[in-house]
């Protein structure tokens, strides 16, 4: 393996952190996190669509009616879960703590995928390295979150006028809901490796990387979109200010760019570098691309110092992982 290709998988890794920082943005400007999470993933959709034309892969999709089974053309359905648990989790927990429960997911789940042979993953034995890793990792966002103390759950930005202000404390925000926050994050990184392991076995089928991120994508905002109709007839969420995305920056577009990136470059390097590296190195560039977030403040999100008990938890997190996918 080059060190090109190495520091490239790092690179699709950190443009997960960078998504979920991005899209507070997104969604301070729409003032919905489903309504931000629609225009992400269409973002996301169109963006690989015109790719796939422009390389002479979109004829790849014609396949879709002859897929079997039907369901892998849902593999999708993991990215907004993912990407809106992203937009309410980081301004309550921070960059590094949200990113570090959607990695403790991805793995856990992983593990999981890789000793039952799921979605024909192939079988792995669970080895102690594997244990000792997954143990590891858990340790490891632990420290992260409980050295977040009492400012862990950080009231979201929303959009006043031309700035971002605080928004008053909800019910969402009390320390009891503690225990779901945490479970929604590792529900999400959960989905990403089941996402992976379903869109592996429809490239089979489909052929083109670029086709099957398509059909991903656009599955996945039509069913973010199905999702914030129901809420807007249910009155759960305001309707989405689309007049004001002008006003954004031109960072809080990179969103669904960051999105369509990681799922392309994930195809492209897994058949040259192998699953077990393109998972380790990823998920080390998405621990520590969210670190930098916190630390510098970058994208608006507010900032948050690199304590010792920080450092300690991204330093497990990034040795577990490795053990796990490497072991």
């Amino acid at each position: 393996m080059t060190l090109l290709l190495a520091l490239s998988a790092l690179l699709v890794g950190g443009l997960l952190a960078v998504q979920a920082s991005v899209n507070q943005r997104l969604s301070a400007t729409v003032g919905t996190p489903f309504g931000a999470s629609t225009v992400q993933l269409a973002v996301a959709a169109l963006s690989l669509a015109a790719v796939a034309a422009a390389t002479g892969a979109i004829g790849a999709v014609s396949a879709v009616p002859h897929v079997q089974p039907g369901w892998l053309l849902l593999g999708g359905l993991a990215s907004p879960l993912y990407i809106t648990a992203g937009i309410l989790l980081l301004p309550r927990l921070g960059a590094l703590s949200a990113v570090g429960l959607f990695v403790a997911g991805q793995v856990l789940m992983s593990l999981v995928l890789d000793t039952a042979g799921w979605l024909a993953v192939p079988v792995q034995q669970l080895s102690a390295g594997r244990v000792l890793g997954a143990a590891t990792v858990v340790a490891g966002i632990a420290t992260v979150v409980r050295s977040q103390r009492a400012g862990l759950y950080r009231r979201a930005p929303v959009l006043v006028g031309a700035r971002e202000t605080i928004a008053p404390a909800t019910e969402l925000d009390a320390p009891r809901h503690r225990a779901g926050w945490v479970t929604l994050g590792l529900l999400a990184g959960a989905g990403l490796p089941v996402q992976g392991a379903v869109n592996a076995r429809l490239r089979e089928q489909v052929g083109a990387p670029l086709a099957v991120g398509t059909i991903s994508f656009t599955v996945a905002t039509l069913a973010i979109a199905a999702v914030l109709l129901a809420l807007l007839a249910l009155r759960r969420t305001p309707a989405p200010r689309l007049r004001a995305l002008p006003s954004m920056p031109w960072w809080g577009w990179l969103g669904g760019i960051c999105a369509a990136t990681y799922v392309t470059g994930t195809f492209l390097l897994l058949p040259v570098i192998g699953a077990a590296v393109t998972v380790a190195l990823t998920v080390s560039g998405q621990q520590l691309a969210s670190a930098a977030v916190d630390r510098f403040g970058w994208f608006g999100m507010p900032r948050r110092p690199l304590t010792p008990s920080r450092v300690l938890g991204l330093a497990l997190l990034l040795a577990g992982s490795a053990l796990v996918q490497l072991a």
